[in-house]
C-alpha cells in the first residue's frame, strides 16, 4: 500500500478536475451573461450597475456607459468559450480582468464588499484553471483541434 506522503505517479483525475472546473466556471459566467444580454439588456445593465451608482465619482460617463454595456457581453462570450475549452486561456484572462473590473466598482462604493459571494469562487476558479498544467485540459475544444490549452 503507497504511503500517504508519496505523491502519484499519475494523475488520472487531473482532466476530471480541469473538466470540472471549466464548466463550473463557464456555467458560472456564462447564464450570467446570458440573462444580463437576453433578459435584463446590455443596456439596462449599464444604467442601473454602472451609471446610476458611480455617475458622481470620478469615472467618466462615456467609461460607465461602455464598460457597463460591454461586461454582458464578456460574461456570455467569456463563460462559453471556457465551458467548451476554446481559446480558453484568452477567455480566463477576458474573466479575470470582468472580474478586477467588478471589484473595483464594488470596492469603489462601497470599501467593505464582500468579496466571498461573488468574486472569491469565481476568481478561485480562474486560478485553479491557469496553474493547472495543459494535460489537465484533455477534455477540450482546444485540445482536439490541437492548440495545447488555448494557445499560452
Amino acid at each position: 500500500m503507497r504511503e500517504a506522503t508519496e505523491a502519484p505517479s499519475r494523475l488520472p483525475s487531473l482532466p476530471l478536475a480541469g473538466l470540472f472546473a471549466r464548466g463550473l466556471l463557464g456555467l458560472l459566467f456564462g447564464m450570467l451573461g446570458w440573462h444580463k444580454v437576453f433578459a435584463m439588456g446590455p443596456v439596462e445593465h449599464a444604467r442601473r450597475f454602472f451609471v446610476e451608482g458611480y455617475a458622481e465619482t470620478w469615472i467618466p460617463l462615456w467609461a460607465l456607459w461602455a464598460v457597463g454595456a460591454a461586461i454582458p457581453f464578456v460574461e456570455l462570450l467569456g463563460g462559453g468559450l471556457v465551458l467548451v475549452g476554446l481559446r480558453f486561456r484568452a477567455a480566463l484572462a477576458l474573466l479575470a480582468l470582468d472580474l478586477l473590473v467588478v471589484t473595483y466598482g464594488h470596492m469603489l462604493a462601497e470599501p467593505f464588499f464582500d468579496v466571498t459571494t461573488h468574486v472569491a469562487p469565481r476568481g478561485a476558479l480562474v486560478l485553479l484553471l491557469l496553474l493547472l498544467p495543459a494535460r489537465a485540459h484533455r477534455w477540450s475544444l482546444d485540445s482536439a483541434l490541437g492548440r495545447g490549452s488555448g494557445g499560452g
